[in-house]
């Protein structure tokens, strides 16, 4: 009978080695053993996290935790936690569309939908405050990275301009109470101070920064964003002006926040303009901010026509009112004009394209525009006395709604498909 020699020195036979072979089980790699008898729903379940295995020489290895494992959060709190991580910068959309859309309804007479906006865009703002606030304390360096790039940075301006409409609809809901008048106010200052915080931080960010960016990639409308937070502020403030004792003195900075918003829109919207027509544009590069671009000169137009509307408040108005006049035209004008560009391109786009229409959170720089260009033209009306255009913001207003409600359908189910997959699906049992 054939001997075979062992590693120590030691001989037997060809039978028993062959029996130890079969009572020694085959060497099966660590992840392996881990993952091989689950399920590919269960792995789908499961959250990747790297970590170093001792042995690998040095290799990353993931490793799966079960979810709601003991080092794990509790699910409700790794959900809010989770929801405010990823949060988007331009989700402060959301409560400008939403709010523009309530003052919208309530001047076209649908009381009951603006009332109801209204309280849907209180609770809204709050919430994305409080995951805002939870952000900076715990995911303070994706705030970092957001802030910084040139695509994204732009987006933190929505938090001036959604507080500046808010604080709108107290104003125009509240109309003459007391309450109205103390969260006007209160948020307008808001407003103000994250329009110095957020404008002189991120145009010197973008200034010096050693990362650059080329045009094709760094531009877009949301950039259109620091000339509506600029027009926010004035539009809030003439509301707020006649109620405080040093009236000229705000009305002085609402003329100047109007005309520095202009300025914004000229030099930002020439740089946009080349940047589409120039540098190509694929049907994945059209994102809705694009729609800002009407939006901006919308807003501006309100920002003029509320000016013109309180010119009696002040007497240098009186002596400008023609140039007011004919700049807030011009705005308005130019808005029209971007209209049926936008819906032409927006057609090509998923249409012709085909890019599929899926909820995104930059929908609702889209919805923004509708609402805003519906009330500004309302204002217009009534600031230059042409009445025969009012026939456009009573057709326009629903557009926005149908806009802003498949919107607000795309973020309802967006929500409750999270929820779903990260709280009512079980955890797998373990073995």
């Amino acid at each position: 009978m054939r001997k075979h020699v062992f590693a120590d020195g030691t001989s037997g036979s060809m039978a028993t080695v062959t029996g130890l072979a079969r009572l020694t089980p085959p060497r099966i790699p660590l992840i392996a053993r881990a993952t091989r008898t689950k399920t590919k729903e269960a792995r789908k379940r499961e959250a990747v996290d790297v970590t170093w295995i001792p042995g690998t020489k040095d290799r990353e290895i993931e490793r799966t935790k079960q979810a709601g494992g003991p080092s794990q959060q509790p699910r409700p709190v790794g959900i809010i936690d989770a929801a405010a991580r990823d949060l988007n910068p331009s989700y402060f959309a959301g409560v400008m569309a939403t709010g523009i859309v309530s003052i919208a309804a309530k001047l076209s007479g649908m009381e009951t939908i603006g009332w109801a906006l209204f309280r849907l865009n209180a609770v809204f703002f709050g919430i994305l405050c409080f995951l805002t606030l939870i952000r900076v304390a715990r995911h303070f360096p994706r705030i970092v990275q957001d802030f910084t790039s040139h695509a994204r940075g732009a987006g933190f301006f929505t938090l001036v301009p959604a507080t500046c409409v808010l604080g709108a609809q107290f104003m125009v809901f509240l109309e003459g109470s007391a309450l109205g008048t103390r969260y006007g106010l209160l948020l307008w200052i808001a407003g103000i101070l994250l329009w110095l915080l957020l404008m002189y931080t991120f145009i010197p960010v973008m200034t010096v920064q050693h990362v650059s960016s080329t045009l094709e990639t760094g531009i877009n409308g949301a950039w259109l964003l620091a000339v509506v937070a600029t027009q926010g502020i004035s539009v809030l403030g003439a509301s707020v002006a006649p109620l405080l004792p040093w009236e000229d003195g705000i009305q002085f900075l609402n003329l100047a926040m109007f005309l520095a918003g202009c300025m914004l829109y000229v030099m930002i919207i020439t740089l946009i303009f080349y940047r589409l027509t120039f540098l190509g544009l694929t049907p994945e590069m059209f994102t809705p901010p694009y729609w800002i671009n009407m939006g901006a000169v919308a807003i501006t137009t309100l920002a003029g026509s509320t000016l013109i509307l309180n010119a009696s408040h002040w007497a240098f108005f009186q002596e400008i009112l023609p140039f007011l006049k004919g700049f807030t035209l011009f705005f308005w004008a130019i808005g029209t004009w971007w209209i049926p560009v936008l819906v032409v391109v927006f057609g090509w786009r998923h249409l012709y394209k085909r890019v599929p229409l899926r909820y995104d959170p930059q929908y609702w720089g889209m919805v923004f525009p509708l609402g805003m260009y519906t009330v500004c033209t309302y204002k217009l009306t009534a600031a230059i006395g042409l009445p025969f255009l009012a026939t456009i913001p009573h057709v326009f207003v629903y557009f926005a709604l149908i806009a802003w409600a498949a919107t607000f359908l795309g973020l309802l189910h967006r929500v409750a498909n999270s929820v779903y997959v990260s709280y009512l699906t079980p955890a797998p049992s373990r073995k």
